[in-house]
């Protein structure tokens, strides 16, 4: 069974889930969003809420956001 859909080529939850508790020590991540935004940079991951928190300093950006928004994930 594939975890990726060939239409949307989004992950499965508990995918998305594995991919940001390792994703932690990343130095830079960038987030796919089911919404169609990617963005770039450090990430913040509460497993217990399986929320989180994307944070680009260079662009002065900062985005909240919950695990059911992710589609995809690299690191």
């Amino acid at each position: 069974m594939s975890t990726t859909s060939k239409k949307t080529r989004a992950l499965d939850p508990d995918k998305i889930y594995d991919l940001l508790l390792g994703a932690r020590t990343a130095d830079i991540v960038t987030v796919h969003f089911r919404d169609g935004r990617v963005i770039r940079g450090a990430l913040i991951f509460n497993q217990y809420k399986g929320t989180g928190r994307l944070i680009n300093v260079d662009k002065e950006v900062s985005v909240d956001f919950d695990i059911g928004d992710v589609r995809d994930l690299k690191f």
